[in-house]
């Protein structure tokens, strides 16, 4: 039986005589953060990409919650309950925060309900339902005061915040991270690990993270896989990846895998 969850089963994504991604297998399940490193060019966002729909592996499978969703549409993935943030920040800059995260918890019935687009009594309800789920979300990630303001008025730090509850509004049990660190600092960042692992703990999702901040890394997965050039590299804890000589030398070389 497939274990539930995120399983990429030997994949391989090829672009031309490159071999991008090489045989690649791993498990991120649910309630737990899974991290994927590796140097650039090691093929951790082609993989991504194939987790998310963007790419077709030519080789093997990839499977969430035991349905096999290769060769699904990215749209088809997200029904099936996986979210995706990316590295570049992607808000409806011009809209509210409130609206960015609405359109997200609208969207989980709109899509599938054309009636429901109708003023009509479900559309109220479905309305009324993503204003509250909102609104939570809001709560959670520390922006209900800034509810009313253009997204593209936010900090990278709060977009960032911004781009996870818009995720969490379409209730994902599985969330693919893409650097969420990227362009914040070291107190955004902590509190970014910090808010992650809660709502894991919280709420049973699952996340695969791709990220190169090693003390973010450490500190907050359960469980990170190792890529070099598209293969796996090696893959524990984050005491044995702290500990492992093949890691130091393949990704950073003579330095600490964490600061003391």
């Amino acid at each position: 039986m497939t274990p539930a969850g995120l399983v990429v089963d030997d994949v391989t994504v090829r672009f031309g005589g490159l071999v991008a991604v090489d045989g690649v297998s791993l498990h991120a399940p649910p309630g737990r953060i899974t991290a994927l490193i590796g140097p650039n060019g090691a093929g951790k966002t082609t993989l991504f990409n194939a987790c998310s729909g963007f790419v077709r592996p030519d080789h093997g499978r990839i499977v969430l919650d035991g349905a096999d969703i290769t060769g699904a549409s990215p749209s088809r993935r997200a029904r099936l309950g996986l979210g995706r943030t990316f590295q570049r920040l992607e808000l409806f800059r011009t809209l509210s925060v409130r609206r960015n995260v609405e359109l997200a918890a609208e969207s989980l019935h709109i899509g599938n309900d054309p009636i429901s687009q109708l003023g009509l009594g479900r559309s109220r309800r479905i309305h009324h339902e993503a204003a509250e789920r909102t609104a939570e979300l809001l709560d959670l990630v520390g922006l209900s005061a800034d509810a009313g303001r253009p997204a593209g008025e936010l900090s990278t730090g709060a977009g960032r915040l911004l781009e996870l509850a818009r995720a969490l509004a379409r209730r994902p049990r599985m969330l693919l991270l893409d650097e969420p660190s990227s362009g914040l600092d070291a107190a955004e960042t902590a509190g970014f690990g910090g808010l992650l692992q809660r709502i894991v703990a919280a709420g049973g999702v699952g996340v695969l993270l791709v990220e190169h901040d090693m003390d973010l890394v450490l500190s907050i997965s359960a469980w990170i896989q190792v890529l070099d050039f598209g293969k796996p590299l090696t893959a524990g804890t984050p005491e044995e990846i702290r500990a492992s000589a093949v890691v130091r030398d393949a990704y950073l070389g003579s330095k600490t895998l964490v600061s003391p």
